[in-house]
């Protein structure tokens, strides 16, 4: 009976029509409300720590004589961490420099002989103007008789020989010259010395390897005795300098994200610890088996799934704030929420 009258009563019947009213507007609003925060902060838990890994190669081969770290350990730069046997390198710059004080001491003799022979060439020079001048003094007396023609052809002789003097004094100048290898201000012998010197000393610099940065030594398997290749990995390095997140985020939150907005990231190993970031940038690119070419040709899926999912595309966030409590380690899962500028 109180049922009967309660439906009948139009009092009871709108207040119940407001209240259901209500309830569709506050659930319009929440919805909105919640669709507004899904999009203006983007939040994605398919994220990882990510840091650059760089692979320490020797610049010489050689057998490595000293192994200065272990694995995982943290290096500072320029700390030491491996030494290859010098002793080859060693060898060959003394061989070198000696070579190079050999050839400096030939280049003193030329410099002598270039000497020498320029004041030959400086002596036959006036031995010919004199003759020549001499010359030019007793051909005239032959008309007057007061001389014969034999000492006119005699001077004539000795001029000629000063002359031929002096042709052979500076080719003796140039071949010297030659010999010592100078263009200008530059002596080729001793620059190819030196040169070689200077090789031979990076080669003993090159048989110590240090860190040239701050990180940590990971996935170290070799032992003091190992023979190192030049130009191939022997120790590799997690760049501690520089440490990131790779967040995936669906291609429907892109237009939401971009360069310079603040980041909120929570990591797995560490759920009551907050870190910040900052987005550096938005992936542009994604690998697609459907479509890549194969020897000339494109792939092409002969179906098509009805369900298409969102592509995923990777957001690079820097993190800001390294605790040394909280160590960043190379893959670690990661909760990331985009916070916007």
């Amino acid at each position: 009976m109180v049922n009967v009258q309660f439906r009948r009563n139009p009092r009871y019947r709108r207040a119940g029509i407001a209240i259901i009213a209500g309830i569709i507007v506050l659930d319009a609003l929440l919805g909105s409300y919640v669709m507004r925060e899904y999009f203006a902060y983007p939040r994605t838990d398919d994220a990882y720590v990510r840091a650059n890994t760089v692979g320490i190669a020797p610049q010489a081969s050689g057998t490595i004589i000293n192994l200065a770290v272990h694995d995982n350990e943290h290096v500072d730069r320029g700390q030491l961490l491996f030494a290859i046997d010098p002793r080859p390198y060693q060898a060959e710059l003394d061989l070198e420099e000696s070579r190079l004080a050999l050839a400096n001491l030939e280049i003193d003799a030329l410099d002598h002989a270039i000497a020498s022979a320029k004041a030959r060439e400086t002596q036959a020079k006036a031995d010919a103007a004199y003759d020549q001048q001499y010359l030019n003094r007793v051909q005239p007396l032959l008309k007057e008789d007061f001389v014969t023609a034999n000492e006119v052809a005699s001077a004539r002789s000795k001029l000629a020989a000063a002359r031929a003097a002096v042709e052979d004094a500076s080719n003796q100048v140039k071949q010297a010259e030659s010999q010592l290898g100078q263009y200008g201000a530059i002596n080729a012998r001793r620059t190819e010395a030196q040169a070689a010197v200077y090789k031979a000393k990076l080669n003993v610099g090159y048989c110590t390897v240090s860190a040239p940065f701050d990180g940590f030594v990971t996935n170290l398997n070799i032992a003091v005795g190992q023979y190192a290749n030049e130009g191939k990995e022997v120790i590799s390095l997690v760049d501690n300098r520089v440490w990131y997140v790779m967040a995936n985020f669906r291609e429907t939150f892109l237009p939401y994200i971009a360069p310079g907005m603040n980041a909120e990231v929570y990591l797995i190993g560490y759920p009551h610890r907050r870190f910040h970031g900052r987005v550096q940038g938005v992936g542009w690119a994604l690998y697609q088996a459907n479509g890549a070419t194969i020897q000339g040709l494109p792939d092409v899926a002969p179906t098509l799934n009805w369900i298409r999912l969102a592509q995923r595309f990777p957001v690079r966030i820097t993190l800001d704030d390294p605790d040394g409590e909280f160590p960043f380690r190379m893959g670690a899962t990661a909760v990331v929420t985009i916070l916007g500028k």
